[in-house]
This record gives structure tokens, C-alpha cells and sequence, in this order.
């Protein structure tokens, strides 16, 4: 009986690329080509910029792999590049002089981790996500999007966005709130039609 070959995880992938099997990394990007596009959907509405953006993240991964520490997990560190990658193409596109303070870091508060969601409620969050998404400012949008559609825990999103961990429960808290006022105001509309 012959078995079908195990399927490294990202990790392993990214040690036999530091070991010099180069070709290997052709993997990785497979396996996160489309989830970087998805995520990219968020922060920028053209996709060829989104696709430019994503080959520059590859590039930047490809280029920086040798600092990759393999006992850690791989997917937030690239999501962490990618999120890099999106942020400054915003700061590009808005050219905003301002650095704003941001308040949920600031104010910092403890906050587990949700739990107990049924399959049909995250169905709910994730469609009123989609609809709403673009309503919500960068900060808020992009918690969601890693919690929901990329399903991270609060740790991995923490370290992607580089804020506390009780930071993102707020974020993922307030955008959620914010997402049912826009989803309210869609309905209003809808309703009045």
C-alpha cells in the first residue's frame, strides 16, 4: 500500500529554504498567495495594486527568510509583512501628515477571547462583515478580517498588528459594534427603498 507523501507544514518549508533549497519557497507562496490577495482586499480596492503589493511581500519574505525563527509559526509573521506591505501603500494613497493616538492601545483593557459563537452566528459576522467592512476605519477593518475570515486567534493577530493582546479583543469589540450601526443604517436604506 503506497502513501501519499506528507505535506510539510510552513515551517519546515521555510527551514529547507534556509538550508538553501530555494525552489521550496514556490510552496509558500501557494499556500498564501490567495489568503494575502483576500487580505489586501481590505486595505485597497484595485487589484493589480494588491497583486503588486503581494509579489513585493513574497519578495520581502524570500529576501528575509534567513531571520525567520522556525519554531514560531510562520503565518503571522507573513501576514505581518503583508500587513507592513498594506499600511504603507495606504500612507502612500492617503498622504496624511498626522499621526493619530491610537485610544485602544492607549487605553488598555482586559478582554478574553470570544468563545461559544455557533457555526450560524460566525456565518451572521461574516456576512455582515463583507457588506460592512468598508464603513469601518483601517485598525477596526483589519481585526476583523483576521479574526473572522482568516480565523487567528487574538495572540496571532497581536503580534500581525503589533499591539497587546487585550488591544485586539478591543478592536474586534468596537468593530463589531460599529459594524451593526452600518449594518443598521444599510437596512434603513434598503428599507426605504
Amino acid at each position: 500500500m503506497d502513501s501519499a507523501p506528507a505535506i510539510p507544514a510552513d515551517e519546515e518549508v521555510c527551514a529547507l529554504v534556509q538550508k538553501g533549497q530555494s525552489e521550496q519557497f514556490g510552496l509558500l507562496v501557494e499556500r498564501y498567495e490567495s489568503k494575502l490577495l483576500r487580505y489586501g482586499r481590505k486595505f485597497l480596492a484595485n487589484q493589480e495594486d494588491r497583486e503588486d503589493i503581494v509579489q513585493d511581500v513574497f519578495i520581502s519574505a524570500y529576501q528575509n527568510i534567513q531571520s525567520f525563527d522556525i519554531s514560531q509559526k510562520f503565518s503571522p509573521w507573513i501576514y505581518r509583512i503583508a500587513h507592513n506591505a498594506f499600511v504603507n501603500a495606504l500612507k502612500r494613497k492617503e498622504r496624511s501628515p498626522f499621526v493619530l493616538v491610537d485610544f485602544d492601545t492607549v487605553l488598555l483593557h482586559a478582554t478574553s477571547e470570544e468563545s461559544g459563537l455557533s457555526e450560524g452566528e460566525m456565518r451572521e459576522m461574516r456576512d455582515m462583515i463583507d457588506r460592512g467592512l468598508e464603513a469601518l476605519a483601517p485598525k477596526y477593518r483589519e481585526v476583523l478580517i483576521l479574526y473572522y475570515l482568516e480565523e487567528m486567534s487574538y495572540k496571532e493577530i497581536a503580534e500581525i498588528v503589533q499591539v497587546p493582546t487585550g488591544t485586539v479583543g478591543i478592536r474586534i469589540k468596537r468593530a463589531k459594534e460599529a459594524l451593526k450601526e452600518v449594518y443598521a443604517q444599510l437596512n434603513i436604506h434598503h428599507d426605504a427603498k
